[in-house]
């Protein structure tokens, strides 16, 4: 299912026992698990019910203990397991085999809700398999180009409250492209300088679309994933000072370091024999377990731009590109 029926399946009051959250989007994933969260602990989410296991620590009779506790304030217990593969060797083959045990466990028993969160998968695998009727997979895939994306736009107008003119979508998409965080910043800026009750028009998205150039953006990713770390800050700080918005940055890197992890991978994305040659030697000075831990920094920075802690934006993106060029 898309992220966009499991909020009507949620709104409709339907809760399933295990879900697993699967793509590159890290927006949509993190959304997915805050609904789901909201509907199996209810507005305030307390902690006491709600445990957070890591792939690359956690034990299978770790999983299966944490499916099969019972709550101890709330109706149910939530069990979040991320990356379940990032543990190579036996040991993460043993996790993923006991995720098969974990979800019939959950699909069981009404005393639990289990999320399995995962960047890649492989649909072969016998415990995504696992995430069949009653459980569910929910793809979290980004957009894959302009088009592609102004669903989301759509759907993220309508969730804001926001009046969007159909020209004024296009301009947007074909702007920001498939980048979801950027496509929401600007599509709140746009609304902003239209003002309360206006419908978003073409002219006011060509008012205030910050077009980050490309050239700026390839010095800074380039300089990072070559380890050039004072190059990277020197650039992201002549950025900052141009007016570059800290979240299109930040979605800009979170882009560059997932094209990474599916070269790592490999699976390169299509394009300039050029552009995917600098990919694969970049892709190169990163481990798999390091480049999950990027993406997670990058995440953290996400939850700081949006309000969730006292460091100033430009600082956290300093420490953030400091960390990612090491």
């Amino acid at each position: 299912m898309t992220p966009a029926e499991l909020a009507r399946e949620l709104a409709g009051g339907k809760l399933r026992s295990a879900y697993l959250l699967a793509g590159a989007e890290a927006l949509l994933r993190d959304e997915a698990l805050a609904a789901i969260r909201k509907a199996a602990l209810g507005e305030g989410g307390g902690d006491f019910d709600y445990e957070r296991l890591a792939g690359e620590r956690a034990a299978p009779g770790q999983l299966v203990d944490a499916v099969r506790a019972l709550p101890l304030l709330a109706k149910r217990r939530l069990v979040v397991l991320r990356e379940p593969e990032a543990r190579k060797g036996g040991k993460g083959e043993a996790l993923a085999e006991a995720l098969g045990a974990a979800v019939a466990d959950a699909c069981s028993s009404e005393s639990c809700v289990l999320v399995v969160i995962a960047e890649q998968i492989d649909r072969r695998s016998r415990w995504v398999k696992a995430f069949a009727e009653p459980a569910a997979f929910v793809a979290c895939d980004p957009p894959k180009n302009a088009r592609e994306a102004l669903g989301f736009l759509r759907d993220e107008a309508r969730a804001q409250g926001i009046a969007l003119e159909p020209a004024a979508a296009d301009l947007l998409a074909e702007s920001v492209g498939p980048n979801l965080l950027a496509l929401r910043q600007e599509l709140a800026k746009a609304a902003l300088f239209a003002g309360d009750g206006v419908k978003v028009t073409r002219a006011h998205v060509q008012e205030t679309i910050c077009a980050l150039a490309e050239e700026p953006i390839w010095d800074l990713t380039d300089a990072i994933g070559e380890g050039r770390s004072a190059d990277a800050l020197g650039t992201l700080s002549r950025m900052l000072a141009a007016g570059a918005p800290a979240p299109v940055l930040l979605g800009s890197l979170a882009g560059h370091f997932r094209k990474l992890a599916r070269t790592r991978a490999g699976q390169p994305p299509a394009g300039h024999p050029f552009t995917v040659q600098k990919l694969e030697r970049q892709a190169r000075r990163y481990t798999p377990t390091r480049l999950v831990a990027c993406l997670r920094a990058i995440h953290d920075v996400d939850e700081v731009l949006k309000g969730q802690g006292a460091l100033p934006a430009e600082l956290a993106l300093e420490r953030l590109v400091l960390g990612l060029a090491a």
